[in-house]
């Protein structure tokens, strides 16, 4: 259904929507750099649900550096560079006639989740909404400036999750919340991380993946439609 397309700057991404006509935007970002089976599929399945959804290539924006204590290794360099990348994207599907509407969506998985975060502070008027799957920006010195959020945020986390344990999840909706900011985070009991990622026999959880993808569908819609 999709297709790679070149970005900008140099870059690419995987690009899938409607058969006709034009769909809402929707950026994806991976959990991992570069595209692959997984996120390409779920380009396809929102394409299919209406949506133009465009999934960029971040194989440059590789994290580096050193671990932040919870197994992932992240740095400010990275979360910068991984957002320059992401503004070729924004551009893109802007740009393009096969989306309608105005503004766009943001989906995001582990690394991706983070840096759905980052993009929605940092283009505050362009993104409308955003769904984060099991990942946040991990440590303090790379948060976003949460007072720029204005995007409202819906999240998808894991019961037994040793990178992204469930009180940070309370805390980080507690936080948000009592700035005034729109966001609803869930939980899914007996999920391990990527529990929606269907190539992963040994996470995928078939009942909660399904779950995750009606809330997100319903989400987007009611923000982007």
């Amino acid at each position: 259904m999709g297709r790679v397309v070149d970005l900008a700057g140099g870059g690419r991404a995987y690009l899938a929507g409607p058969d006709q006509g034009a769909g809402l935007g929707l950026l994806v970002i991976p959990e991992h750099p570069g595209l692959g089976p997984h996120i390409e599929d779920v380009c396809d399945r929102f394409a299919s649900e209406g949506f133009t959804a465009l999934a960029p290539d971040l194989s440059d924006g590789a994290t580096s550096g050193e671990p932040d204590g919870k197994g992932t290794v992240v740095t400010t360099h990275d979360v910068e560079r991984g957002a320059r990348e992401l503004e070729a994207a924004v551009e893109h599907l802007e740009g393009s006639s096969s989306v309608r509407g105005e503004g766009m969506g943001v989906v995001g998985f582990g690394t991706g989740a983070g840096l759905t975060l980052v993009i929605a502070t940092e283009r505050p008027h362009d993104i409308r909404a955003g769904v984060v799957f099991y990942g946040l920006v991990p440590s303090e010195w790379a948060r976003p400036n949460w007072s720029r959020l204005q995007a409202p945020v819906q999240g998808h986390f894991a019961e037994h999750d040793r990178l992204l344990p469930p009180e940070e999840v309370r805390r980080l909706e507690a936080t948000l919340g009592g700035m005034g900011k729109d966001v609803e985070l869930f939980v899914y009991p007996d999920t391990a991380h990527a529990f929606f990622d269907d190539t992963r026999p040994d996470a995928y959880h078939p009942t909660a993946a399904g779950l995750a993808w009606t809330r997100t569908l319903e989400f987007l819609r009611a923000k982007l439609g």
